[in-house]
């Protein structure tokens, strides 16, 4: 029985057309599960014998086949001489039954067995089972650089790597036709490159939708247009993603879809003679990443504003979002959490804020973290355990306006990886060049992350790396009984609510579709009056105007353009953040003592002062603080490092004998209060410097609007808490 009569009488609603037949497609997705009501299957016996199947509904040929209970090779004629020799005939107990030799494998995919064997493809046996051999050829095309072999005509798996045999693109020893015609075709697989040459296109094969690697990017320079074969299922999108995110092609690279066909070899069987029209034809219709990423991320932005628009026009969001994080179930840690949602936001900027969050063990350090991050989508960090000295060489994860999260610094893996950090940080981006091993002998490999990247970690040390540690924003968690109760209520009490994260994960995906340029208008006025007795704060200045940024980034709903189109940030956002940081940035140059260290230091002299002794105990000053032990000893070891306590025990495993040593000094002052800035900006002759700031500004100016001198305009108090965070801090 030819094909096309196998078919036929497989099929309902038969009917002539002239040119061959229509008939009710039996997929049961066609028209979305509702049935074929109208034959709209077109059936043609092709010059071959061969049964040709189209849906006008779109229907792949696979579902159509399964669906009758047919197989793919029913279409073809069963003869022993289908290409020189090939033998791939039907079996109703299933195309596992076909042996995998080279002549049955381009019977399948209509390929001479001549022209394989000229790719160096063949016939052998594995574990006593046919197979067909095929290898990857380096730039030259004369040496091997894997293997990969064909196990299976349609079964699973089918193609599987030689053991120890690391992946690479499939014909790279094609390339050099690909930039001299000034395009490639990339493609899932090897037959599919395998067909593509056979009709003289330039191609390339990826083994596999998940195998792609960026540093592949670099074996593809040179090649103007880059045309992606995008197959219509999840793989096939991952794969485009992949391509997408890789920053050296990106803006070269061209997405092709085949209507009604899975992949190049189903186009080239369903019509041979129309092959390279209809390929060509498929590449003019490709669309550019360009286009692509901007009209998708246009979509996703204005989808994003119509579900977080309400929480985006708040006049203070940090504040409904402190409510949100104690519906979490976080304890206290309100300002730290809002510190860190900042710094997370900030990955937006060009200078991102890293933090390391401190305190001791279970002292909630992590499940901050972990909770403040719950807010945010997924694209806005990478999460780490622990890392290698080269991870973040090596990882595909992107790492460009992103935050690394570790998730305890004790995992980072020695100084190399410190140094990696700290230039990622500095930098914004990292390259790394080191020599490889290759078929060709030695050759240097180059790979380049790009940044910005912003780093959080959580840490038991006072103090992390010399060099490492200016460049993070320290906060410490609180250690206080007080804390433990607080905690204890809140693991105890049944949250009646769970917090909407969505709508704060929404208004970040919002926001990075968004105007990302800020203006700070005071910020000379803020270099002028800014304290200068540390080389330090030039970071730590850098960090205040990328904190002030982000406040105005969040609250840009409600913010002012200047005539470029960029955000305006209000005095207002200053204050803010002067409330969070400036007892932080006065202790990181030890303008001021930290709360914590001068009530231990005062503890010490207490003691001292009422005792028997001229030294005290660790366990001395826990009792005196109500803390715990370990709590107290971090305190003792911040105020050592400071110089203002001794011990005076130098051996090891022995009680601390805790003296005092150098006097503390009086708190200072380094970040300028708002007032001071408004002042300074009064005086300002013009606009130039100011963005626009009149000369002297009246009463209802924006400036006295953000200081609170409007009815009922918001200006966040000074911090009188005695849980400020102790350490030092600063980043690029």
């Amino acid at each position: 029985m030819r094909p096309v009569e196998v078919v036929l009488d497989k099929l309902e609603d038969v009917r002539s057309n002239g040119e061959g037949y229509v008939a009710r497609c039996p997929c049961p997705d066609h028209g979305k599960g509702r049935g074929d009501r109208n034959p709209s299957l077109d059936i043609k016996e092709g010059d071959d014998g061969r049964a040709l199947l189209y849906c006008y509904a779109s229907c792949k040929n696979e579902s159509i086949v399964d669906a009758l209970g047919l197989e793919m090779r029913d279409l073809f004629v069963r003869r022993e001489d289908a290409w020189e020799g090939g033998s791939y005939t039907s079996s109703k107990t299933g195309s596992t039954d076909q042996p995998c030799t080279l002549e049955n494998y381009a019977a399948l995919k209509r390929l001479p067995v001549s022209f394989l064997k000229d790719l160096g493809l063949k016939d052998y046996h594995r574990f006593d089972e046919k197979a067909v051999r095929m290898p990857y050829l380096d730039a030259s095309g004369e040496n091997e650089l894997l293997v990969r072999s064909r196990v299976s005509l349609t079964g699973k798996p089918k193609v599987i790597t030689r053991k120890g045999d690391k992946h690479r693109l499939y014909g790279l020893w094609k390339l050099e036709q690909a930039r001299e015609v000034g395009y490639l075709i990339l493609v899932e697989g090897e037959s599919d490159a395998q067909t593509l040459w056979y009709h003289g296109e330039p191609a390339a094969g990826i083994p596999g939708a998940s195998s792609w690697k960026i540093e592949w990017a670099s074996e593809i320079r040179g090649i103007d247009k880059i045309y992606v074969v995008v197959e219509e299922d999840e793989a096939g999108e991952g794969l485009w993603r992949k391509l997408a995110a890789t920053g050296e092609i990106q803006e070269r690279i061209y997405k092709v879809e085949l209507e009604g066909v899975k992949d190049v070899s189903e186009l080239y069987a369903h019509d041979p003679d129309g092959f390279g029209e209809r390929l060509h034809a498929a590449l003019r219709k490709a669309r550019a990443w360009l286009d692509i990423a901007e009209s998708e991320a246009e979509e996703r932005t204005r989808k994003a504003w119509s579900a977080c628009c309400a929480l985006a026009e708040k006049e203070n969001i940090l504040e409904e979002f402190a409510a949100d994080l104690e519906k979490s179930g976080v304890a206290g840690e309100m300002e730290n959490g809002q510190l860190l949602y900042l710094a997370l936001t900030s990955r937006l900027l060009n200078k991102p804020v890293s933090v390391a969050v401190k305190g001791p063990s279970s002292g909630g350090k992590s499940y901050l973290v972990k909770e403040v991050t719950s807010f945010f989508p997924e694209s806005a960090f990478c999460f780490f355990t622990a890392m290698s000295e080269r991870t973040l060489l090596y990882t595909d994860e992107p790492l460009e306006h992103r935050h690394i999260i570790l998730s305890e610094a004790a995992g980072i893996g020695g100084d190399f990886q410190e140094y990696v950090i700290r230039t990622l940080l500095s930098e914004g981006f990292l390259e790394y060049e080191f020599i490889e091993k290759t078929s060709e002998g030695l050759r240097p490999r180059r790979i380049r992350k790009e940044g910005p990247t912003g780093f959080i970690t959580t840490t038991t040390r006072n103090k992390l790396h010399a060099e490492n540690e200016t460049r993070y924003l320290s906060l410490t968690v609180t250690d206080t009984r007080e804390q433990t109760r607080r905690v204890f209520r809140a693991i105890a009490e049944e949250r009646a609510e769970e917090p909407d994260r969505e709508r704060w994960q929404t208004l970040q995906l919002w926001i990075e579709g968004s105007e990302r340029d800020v203006s700070v208008p005071y910020a000379p006025a803020l270099a002028e009056k800014m304290g200068d007795v540390a080389v330090r704060l030039r970071r730590d200045f850098s960090v205040v105007l990328s904190l002030t940024k982000t406040h105005a980034l969040l609250h840009q709903a409600t913010r002012e353009r200047d005539a470029e189109g960029r955000i305006i940030a209000t005095l207002g956002d200053y204050a803010f953040v002067r409330r969070l940081v400036a007892n932080l940035v006065a202790e990181g140059v030890e303008a001021t003592v930290p709360p914590t260290v001068r009530e231990t230091v005062e503890a010490v002299e207490r003691l001292i002062r009422e005792g028997d002794e001229e030294w005290v105990t660790s366990r001395a000053v826990a009792e005196e603080l109500a803390v715990d032990k370990a709590a107290a000893s971090r305190r003792v070891r911040a105020a050592i490092d400071r110089g203002y306590v001794k011990n005076l025990e130098d051996r090891r495993g022995r009680p601390a004998r805790l003296v005092l040593g150098e006097g503390m000094p009086e708190d200072q002052e380094v970040l300028p209060t708002p007032e001071d800035l408004r002042q300074a900006m009064s005086g300002c002759a013009v606009d130039r410097d100011f963005g626009g700031i009149q000369h002297p500004p009246p009463p209802s100016s924006d400036i006295d609007a953000d200081l609170g001198e409007e009815e009922g305009a918001y200006y966040p108090p000074e911090s009188t808490s005695t849980d400020q965070q102790d350490d030092e801090w600063s980043v690029v």
